[in-house]
């Protein structure tokens, strides 16, 4: 099981904390692994607080409700791609060569409604994306992760995953890109696909995959039926 983490805050330098919401969703997935009497074998979670933070508020419930759970472990494998990092290095480059994005970056400095001001975030961010999934420009002289070698450290997660004994159950507690990838990996789709899954995955959501040590399957991707409509974020 591939959870996405909950919701973080939406300040800058605040974002790696969950927000009460994302407090909550966690709480619903745990609710959800009761129901459904799934009994974890191995619990995962990226380095990152609101990864782990998640996968606490989420196991808090089943531990609550009588389960032997197992101990928490991090992988850096299941880390987000750095999107900071690559907005800083990447995006004069992709204004310079590209007139749209040039535009949505001057309309951005000048907007103040926050829905629109997400839009063209996100927009400037796609471009971004392709840019680095493009690897035309080197980033790793700045010191920034190339895609290759971040997707291969996700694509290490699942290999990790896959090597558990056969009837083991994995929770893996993560962010959109890595679970992007992972899901672009399975459907052997082009790498640009993982970043297109990314935009689609909403906060605490379920994807699952049933795997042997040769290979795996989707089962179920980005599921929210335990999250109230009133829940379902995916910022």
């Amino acid at each position: 099981y591939v959870v996405r983490h909950g919701q973080a805050r939406l300040l800058p330098d605040d974002y790696d904390r969950l927000s009460e919401t994302g407090h909550e969703q966690a709480r619903l997935v745990g609710e959800h692994f009761v129901r459904e009497r799934i009994q974890p074998t191995h619990v995962w979670s990226g380095t990152l607080k609101r990864q782990r933070d998640t996968a606490s508020g989420a196991l808090a419930v089943l531990t609550a409700a009588g389960e032997p759970q197992p101990e928490q472990a991090t992988l850096s494998g299941l880390d987000e791609y750095p999107a900071d990092e690559l907005m800083s290095f990447l995006l004069p480059i992709a204004r310079e060569s590209d007139p749209q994005v040039e535009q949505d970056a001057q309309a951005l400095q000048r907007v103040d409604d926050d829905r629109e001001r997400y839009r063209l975030i996100h927009r400037l961010l796609e471009a971004v994306m392709r840019l680095w999934i493009s690897s035309e420009h080197d980033v790793e002289e700045a010191g920034i992760a190339s895609w290759a070698r971040w997707s291969s450290g996700v694509r290490d997660a699942l290999r990790a995953a896959m090597s558990v004994p056969s009837g083991s159950t994995v929770v893996s507690f993560t962010s959109g890109g890595p679970i992007g990838v992972v899901v672009q990996t399975i459907l052997a789709a082009p790498d640009l696909k993982a970043a297109e899954l990314n935009w689609r995955v909403f906060n605490a959501s379920v994807s699952q995959v049933t795997f042997s040590s040769r290979r795996a399957s989707l089962d179920s991707f980005n599921e929210i039926g335990h999250l109230p409509k009133t829940l379902r974020t995916h910022r």
